[in-house]
């Protein structure tokens, strides 16, 4: 149990220096501290081009964007900008440039602490040992910290518990509904607007790394279904050049009568805009991927096939469920709320490594056993209990 603190900040600095998705997780914690502090005057530092997630959020007054890679101008820049003009920074990643951040910007500190599970070979408990020593100047400089569990612990539920030590009810935190908040959407570019028809069913086929991948005859096979229905695809991807080569890839494979229902944005939407259009969809289908957590804080109905990841880590949050964590650590298919969530079978889902190969580019044999028919019998319930 963290010790109370009675500190009443009046500017407070987010940080969360990593990719759109962690910028997104963090909009519960946001809120929580709108309820503790209603006066607060609240900013949040992230990397430039990641924090399109809070667009609309009436609880930022200031965003400041950064490079992943600052050059030395940079940092001082951020520097001179940042020092000592807040009471309170919550860093919400466990990097030690975000805590660099966290030092140089505020009076006092909450932050997400890295780490290892436990193990019992001797490389697990170097890394351990490794980590414990990383962690301790970060303890050292907090208020509290909470430990990553990468396992047993809800992302979001990581975040919210970092305002643990401002509760002298703890629980209090997790007693009411829980809500990811989506940015404000913008509309849709003409040029793909005039294209698309309801009922229409979003499709986002690519993830950041190749190891999250569903093969690509299995999209064929969901997608020439999906048409068979009578609805229209919008075939979501971001700007990468994987994604977008993946979406080709996708497309050469289905017949004519098929593609002539698929609308591709092809990288041309901005999260805004892919807000907009997920909010009017049928229902979304996508990978383990940061536009399923918009999907799912959309309040759309959202099927999202898991592999590697635990669910009860990172799976999509699913809008009003009161409590710390939602799913299962494994199971074929569960749904909670408006969120399904799919895994394909062995002993080892999921084992948070980089694929079977544990690197980037691997496969994942769970993804591979993961049935094109799991997924459209998942998608027609979604459906069908909507309507």
């Amino acid at each position: 149990m963290p010790v109370f603190s009675e500190l009443k900040p009046k500017k407070i600095l987010f940080i969360a220096t990593r990719q759109i998705g962690d910028v997104l997780v963090t909009t519960p914690l946001i809120s929580q501290a709108r309820e503790l502090w209603p006066n607060a005057e609240f900013h949040f530092l992230g990397y430039r081009g990641k924090l399109e997630m809070l667009k609309g959020n009436a609880d930022i007054t200031q965003t400041i964007e950064t490079s992943d890679r600052p050059k030395l101008t940079e940092y001082l820049s951020l520097f001179f900008r940042l020092f000592q003009r807040y009471d309170l920074a919550v860093v919400t990643q466990p990097s030690d440039r975000a805590y660099f951040y966290g030092l140089v910007a505020a009076h006092r500190r909450v932050g997400v602490l890295g780490g290892h599970p436990q193990g019992i070979t001797e490389q697990d408990k170097a890394k351990r040992n490794k980590s414990d020593k990383q962690n301790a100047w970060k303890k050292s400089i907090c208020l509290h910290t909470v430990a990553v569990d990468y396992f047993a612990q809800h992302v979001i539920t990581e975040k919210l518990r970092l305002l643990e030590v401002f509760y002298r009810q703890p629980q209090d935190l997790f007693s009411k509904p829980i809500s990811v908040s989506a940015p404000t959407g913008d509309p849709i570019t003409p040029s793909i607007a005039t294209q698309i028809h309801s009922p229409y069913v979003v499709v986002h086929p690519g993830p950041l790394t190749a190891y999250k991948r569903w093969p690509l005859t299995y999209w064929q096979t969901l997608l020439t279904w999906i048409t068979q229905q009578g609805w229209q695809i919008v075939l979501s991807a971001s700007s990468a050049k994987q994604d977008l080569e993946l979406n080709k890839d996708i497309l050469s494979l289905l017949d004519e009568d098929t593609r002539k229902q698929i609308v591709d944005t092809a990288g041309l939407l901005s999260i805004p805009q892919a807000g907009t259009l997920i909010r009017g969809a049928l229902a979304y289908v996508g990978v383990d991927t940061s536009i399923t957590h918009l999907a799912a804080a959309c309040n759309t109905p959202t099927i999202a096939l898991f592999g590697p990841t635990p669910p009860t880590n990172f799976g999509p949050w699913p809008n009003g469920f009161v409590g710390k964590q939602p799913y299962q650590l494994r199971a074929r298919s569960q749904t909670v709320g408006n969120v399904t969530i799919l895994q394909g079978p062995g002993e080892c889902v999921p084992c948070r490594k980089a694929g079977c190969e544990d690197r980037p580019s691997s496969h994942s044999e769970c993804l591979d056993q993961l049935d094109p028919n799991q997924v459209i019998e998942a998608l027609q319930s979604a459906i069908n209990k909507t309507a």
